[in-house]
């Protein structure tokens, strides 16, 4: 008998089971004979049918086989390929419901991580729903079998690029394009060779960056310059790694978005980060400068600033601000996007955020003000200097609510402020991300 190990058997699909909530990841919660039970596609107040997916000493994976008391926030998914395509998970929950959900997660973790909630729950930042994704980083994978080019997000569970049509939250300029775009790919003699297409929409021009594993021909060249001059998107050619990442039609591309209130205006390379979703991110700056009150006595602090969304905004308004960020490609960024705008009293710095800082020449000066916006794993590091320089107003951007729950019990039980209010961003909509926002105030 051989001695490999085996898959254990997996128990039979379930009849009915009740939903009782909803995890952080969008799956249902049932319990069934005493242990948890996340479900794939079911929702709170639901009874389902499923079958397991995978078993786990304390809790099992599983997906809906049928719906059999269906909730009131329901509703049918838009997109043809959603349960294969792993980009969106909760196209089946109402928009409304998504957001009440992603504010109870907020919420719960606050009480349960940091042991604190906040004094009021804002009203969330809501925005579209569809086509609202202005970057994304595409799949792509020549399918012999097929003959023909996949593009896409990998599949729900699997590796696998999902064989998308359309995409329904992509920026049209892109969504629409996807079986063009694979066309295209395919017809390249390198079409093996390149596994990645990134998109990056900005106000006027929507750039793709063609990530390629060898050189393409200038066959291949002359058929992507060819695609550029037709269809009015720019193309971008990467042969390694981001920094190789460079303009092939138009030489002179330029990616930019606009902020009306107050009016700025930012340049961005196709690979930076820029926030997703173009309409949040407008009304997120306008409820960070709401929070924060810059006025001209003011000297605030952006940390994790960018290439200078907030930090650029806030030097509308406030007497001088300092940017801090640990990528010096960004900073060049948030420089250049500073001359651009003509303000003169901002000034940027580049650190590693999650190295001790305290002794580091920025951090020894006095802010009245900062803003923090880290990336999910948060801003534990910087705490420590904001001990030193005890502001008086904090505001906390968040992409994870775990963390932000750890860094909000710190600064509350620890560093004496308090958690003036939180609320989220639909930054993702029919996603289970969750974005969220935090005012802090000492004393």
């Amino acid at each position: 008998m051989s001695k490999r190990s085996r898959r254990p058997r997996l128990p039979p699909p379930v009849a009915s089971a009740t939903i009782e909530s909803i995890s952080h990841d969008g799956r249902g919660v049932a319990r069934i004979e005493g242990k948890t039970v996340f479900i794939d596609g079911a929702l709170p107040g639901e009874t389902v049918g499923f079958e397991y997916l995978a078993t786990h000493k304390t809790y099992d994976e599983a997906r809906v086989t049928a719906v059999r008391d269906a909730s009131v926030d329901r509703v049918v998914p838009r997109c043809a390929h959603f349960g294969v395509c792993g980009g969106c998970n909760l196209q089946h929950l109402a928009p409304v419901a998504q957001v009440a959900a992603r504010q109870q997660v907020l919420l719960e973790n606050l009480q349960r991580i940091g042991e604190v909630s906040p004094a009021q729950v804002l009203e969330p930042l809501t925005g579209p729903v569809w086509g609202y994704r202005s970057k994304a980083r595409l799949g792509v994978k020549h399918v012999l079998k097929k003959g023909r080019v996949l593009i896409g997000f990998r599949e729900r569970r699997a590796p696998y690029v999902a064989d998308l049509q359309r995409c329904e939250v992509l920026h049209p300029s892109i969504g629409e394009r996807l079986p063009q775009l694979a066309g295209l790919i395919g017809q390249l003699e390198g079409r093996a060779r390149i596994p990645q297409l990134e998109v990056a929409a900005g106000n006027e021009t929507t750039a793709l960056v063609f990530r390629h594993l060898d050189p393409l021909s200038e066959t291949d060249i002359g058929r992507l310059r060819a695609f550029a001059h037709d269809s009015g998107l720019h193309v971008y050619l990467q042969g390694a790694g981001p920094d190789s990442v460079q303009a092939l039609e138009p030489v002179d591309s330029v990616l930019s978005y606009r902020i009306e209130d107050p009016p700025v205006e930012l340049r961005f390379r196709p690979n930076d980060f820029t926030q997703i979703n173009a309409a949040i991110n407008r009304q997120m700056i306008r409820r960070v400068l709401a929070m924060l009150k810059p006025d001209a006595g003011d000297t605030v602090l952006d940390l994790f600033c960018g290439l200078g969304n907030f930090t650029l905004p806030l030097a509308t308004l406030a007497g001088r601000v300092v940017g801090v960020e640990g990528e010096a490609g960004l900073v060049d960024r948030a420089r250049d996007n500073a001359r651009l705008n003509r303000l003169e009293n901002v000034e940027f710095c580049v650190a590693n955020l999650f190295d001790d800082q305290r002794n580091a020449a920025w951090a020894g000066q006095a802010f009245s003000k900062v803003l923090l916006d880290p990336p999910r794993s948060g801003a534990a590091q910087v705490l420590d200097v904001l001990g030193n320089i005890r502001p008086q107003r904090i505001v906390y951007v968040s992409c994870h609510p775990g963390s932000l729950a750890r860094d909000a019990g710190r600064l509350v039980n620890e560093l004496g402020y308090t958690l003036r209010g939180a609320g989220v961003m639909d930054m993702f909509p029919h996603t289970a991300h969750v974005e969220s926002i935090a005012l802090f105030e000492r004393g």
